[in-house]
């Protein structure tokens, strides 16, 4: 075992005073243990337990409740990079799931006190509710700079008040989890049957309003889809269907639907798309307008006859500048996903929309002669603060214009 106690530095406690990360040989309630057994030791949060997956980092500095349950993130123990998670507290309204997806947490200071008008408790306490298991005292710019030289490791992240740890059986769970490249999240996270959705976005002083006067029907296709994106094609006037990941085209169409939303999600595109690019395939053939965002990009792009494939790192974070080649602006955006589509792959008629300008992957595509189009990104996440919603109008500019034809 290789005890890297290099990355321990003092951890901020929730009383304000500073706190020494444990000295070697010191027993820790907490530790990543990674598959090439490197150990990490910090303090625990959260709940009591252990939890395996992939480590990634975030570089948010706000929404780490919504990044927790996020259903991209299944399978992924997320180290943040900003040093200060939990100061604002935690609340029932910031959740983009009902349950956490990640797997764990890693964090550079302990969580201090809340300080936020929009607190109900304390982000320690929401942990342990949801059964999260979380971990700080380490140095997270050190693991990043990890990440980012050797990709994302496996790892199991555990806590134990006591610090009894089995090193090498957690070791050899790190090493035998078989990873995200080939694995199909999107069923573990899918609704498990069709509802509706009519709740719109947040506003100040109102909270979440109503959808009362829908002008379209849409279908959202739910392989992990976030709750503002559903809000923000409610807010946008339209009717929300979710149907789950597996759906078939008829279970989709039954519902008469203007226009098709193939959501977000976790896990590889290609496994997925074992039974999603089938239906897809069928849905293209309707002359729907169809938009897809994240897991729903790639999973169209494979419908259409591009490749996708594993990045290094991902990109994961709410500072992405992203080119739309169509106006020539740049926006900022939200991202999470550690798949990208092949470019060059992209066959006759498909044409790349946005560019990542960090690393010059594809962030977008379009049909030239249908009304079909997604993005990698996420729009409703609003890091811009509103970049990126014209992407709902757009959507929305697409039903109205063909059910004027029709």
């Amino acid at each position: 075992m290789n005890d890297v106690s290099a990355l321990h530095r003092p951890a901020q406690t929730s009383g304000g005073q500073l706190s020494a990360s444990p000295a070697r040989g010191q027993a820790a309630s907490g530790a990543l243990v990674l598959a090439d057994g490197t150990v990490l030791r910090g303090q625990g949060l959260g709940a009591v337990g252990r939890a395996v997956g992939e480590v990634c980092f975030n570089t948010s500095m706000t929404g780490y409740q919504e990044i927790m349950t996020d259903p991209s993130y299944a399978g992924q123990i997320i180290t943040f990079t900003f040093p200060h998670i939990g100061n604002v507290g935690a609340n029932h309204e910031d959740l983009e799931a009902t349950t956490p997806n990640a797997r764990g947490v890693v964090l550079r200071a302990d969580i201090t006190r809340p300080s936020n008008w929009r607190a109900a408790g304390h982000l320690d306490a929401w942990l342990k509710s949801q059964g999260l298991v979380g971990l700080c005292g380490l140095d997270t710019r050190a693991l990043t700079a990890r990440i980012r030289d050797r990709g994302a490791p496996h790892a199991v992240i555990a806590h134990d008040p006591e610090g009894a740890f089995d090193l090498e059986a957690l070791r050899a769970e790190a090493a035998a989890w078989p990873g995200l490249a080939g694995m199909d999240l999107a069923a573990e996270v899918t609704c498990r049957q069709t509802y509706g959705w009519d709740e719109t976005r947040w506003a100040l002083g109102e909270g979440y309003g109503r959808q009362h006067a829908p002008r379209h029907r849409v279908v959202a296709v739910d392989f992990g889809a976030k709750h503002n994106i559903l809000r923000c094609l409610a807010s946008a006037g339209c009717q929300v269907t979710v149907v789950p990941a597996e759906a078939g085209p008829e279970d989709i169409l039954r519902h008469r639907p203007d226009g098709i939303f193939l959501a977000n999600g976790p896990g590889d595109p290609a496994a997925t798309g074992v039974y999603a690019v089938p239906t897809v395939k069928a849905l293209l053939e309707t002359g729907l307008p169809i938009f897809g965002i994240c897991l729903g990009h790639q999973i169209l792009a494979l419908a259409l006859g591009a490749r996708t494939e594993k990045m290094h790192l991902g990109h994961r974070g709410a500072n992405h500048p992203v080119k739309d080649l169509t106006t020539g602006k740049v926006e900022i955006t939200s991202q999470n996903h550690g798949f990208v589509v092949v470019e060059d792959s992209l066959p006759a008629g498909v044409e790349p929309t946005h560019v990542s300008l960090f690393d010059g992957s594809n962030e977008g595509i379009r049909l030239k002669d249908r009304p079909v189009f997604s993005v990698q990104y996420h729009p409703e996440a609003s890091p811009g603060p509103q970049d990126s919603h014209y992407l709902f109008e757009r959507f929305v500019e697409m039903i109205e214009s063909v059910k004027a034809t029709r």
